[in-house]
């Protein structure tokens, strides 16, 4: 469905920051059009939303403000230097999964190092020595023999580990396969029936510290009914922990809330009210700190990817319209087939009709929508890829020998660039030919 007219009613606007101030305005995000950001710094283009970013973060904090709790963003959402600093400002810690991404937090938000807890199925020594250095929360362990690794570089730079076992509490989600993390055909984390005899063999190890519980059950989950379930799994596990004198100080909840990528109403105030009773209610009794781990229901909606229009061509029975942003630039639909909103920045009159939007790559797989029904487009014209916040930029790549976008924060009244567009420089600044002959 086209959503000139739904993007002005209450309900989306409350979700999303992207808007036309009146019928014969520009597409805004909060106070600024879209099209002088264009003008200004080229396409595509990434932008996003101070405000809401900001927003979304008290939600969360205002959700769980009767609980011990702490929100950690995850950073493999969109990993900008600026919106790290934003959240880092306003008391966010962060999830971490790479030392690619420490390395971001501790260049963004060095005073927020004891507010990140790292995750991954495939920690190296050298990023385990670099967190254990940088004095980070915790790290959640996905299996034995990291935990014996951990130990053992605990050991040689003389400090002690705080971990997590990330259990896995085979919990089913209703999510694309590539994002679902809960089941024990999955790769990560321990399975939770064994997880009680490896915290007990680890009691005696002076190198670490049993501090935590962890469980992530998957991505863009739209009910509350799963996070409860793995919670009362988890509050089960840290019972028997403690009647095995094995205190437990965190229960990390994971993230994995969804939003609705489509123009349909959706309340995100609603969302986080629900899934905070769920939560609350499974982990009753349990008074220690509760870790929660959003990325894309912070950051999703907030963003937006401009591109402009270089040709509409007409095939037969088919009509593409082709963009100058592409699939290196996003790759969620050619990935995951997942769906976004695309809406003109200027719409033109005329009756909607059955286009495909495509990038120039070589590759069929290259195109954001297929038979969508939208506004007469013309050669010049900016459209605006929605909800692209999340697992756009980050996903980026340079396929094609294509440079990134650039990356623009607009906060309030005023809009700032937080990445500079890449240029074919940096693209071959790295590579080496080889000897001259």
């Amino acid at each position: 469905m086209f959503l000139e007219a739904n993007l002005t009613t209450a309900s989306i606007e409350s979700s999303r920051p992207f808007h036309y101030p009146t019928a014969k305005s520009a597409l805004h995000c909060g106070k600024i059009s879209l099209e002088s950001l264009a003008r200004k710094f080229g396409t595509p283009l990434y932008v996003y939303s101070a405000d809401q970013i900001l927003e979304r973060l008290q939600l969360f904090q205002q959700a769980f403000a009767g609980r011990h709790h702490l929100v950690c963003y995850a950073v493999k959402a969109n990993s900008s230097l600026a919106i790290l600093k934003l959240l880092a400002e306003k008391g966010a810690g962060f999830d971490i999964v790479s030392g690619g991404e420490l390395e971001r937090v501790l260049a963004a938000a060095p005073e927020a190092i004891d507010r990140v807890v790292f995750s991954g199925v495939g920690k190296t020594t050298m990023e385990i020595d670099q967190a254990l250095r940088a004095g980070i929360l915790e790290f959640n362990v996905e299996s034995e023999a990291e935990l014996e690794l951990l130990a053992a570089r605990a050991r040689k730079l003389k400090t002690k580990a705080r971990f997590a076992l990330r259990v896995n509490p085979d919990v089913f989600t209703e999510t694309h396969p590539y994002i679902s993390t809960g089941l024990r055909e999955h790769k990560f984390g321990i399975d939770i029936r064994q997880a009680l005899q490896i915290y007990k063999r680890s009691v005696g190890n002076r190198w670490l510290e049993a501090h935590g519980v962890s469980v992530h059950i998957g991505s863009q989950i739209r009910s509350a009914e799963p996070f409860g379930a793995a919670m009362e799994r988890a509050n089960k596990l840290v019972r028997q922990l403690d009647n095995a004198g094995i205190a437990i100080n965190v229960v990390d909840a994971g993230g994995g809330l969804g939003i609705d990528y489509h123009d349909g109403g959706f309340d995100p105030a609603a969302k986080l009210t629900e899934y905070a009773s769920a939560l609350n209610q499974a982990l009753e009794g349990f008074t220690g700190r509760l870790l929660l781990e959003p990325g894309r229901f912070i950051v999703a909606q907030a963003g937006a990817l401009v591109a402009r229009v270089l040709h509409v061509k007409h095939n037969g029975a088919k009509t593409f319209v082709i963009t100058d942003a592409a699939m290196n630039d996003l790759i969620r639909p050619a990935l995951y087939q997942a769906y976004h909103e695309i809406v003109p920045v200027r719409p033109r009159a005329g009756n909607a009709r059955d286009v495909d939007v495509v990038g120039p790559i070589c590759e069929t797989g290259d195109f954001f929508a297929r038979d969508r029904a939208l506004k007469p487009l013309r050669p010049g014209d900016l459209v605006a890829l929605l909800d692209a916040g999340a697992y756009g930029m980050a996903q980026s790549s340079n396929y094609n020998s294509r440079p990134r976008a650039a990356e623009v924060l607009v906060e309030g009244r005023s809009a700032r660039l937080i990445r500079r567009r890449e240029t074919v420089v940096d693209l071959l600044a790295s590579e080496v030919v080889g000897p001259k002959s």
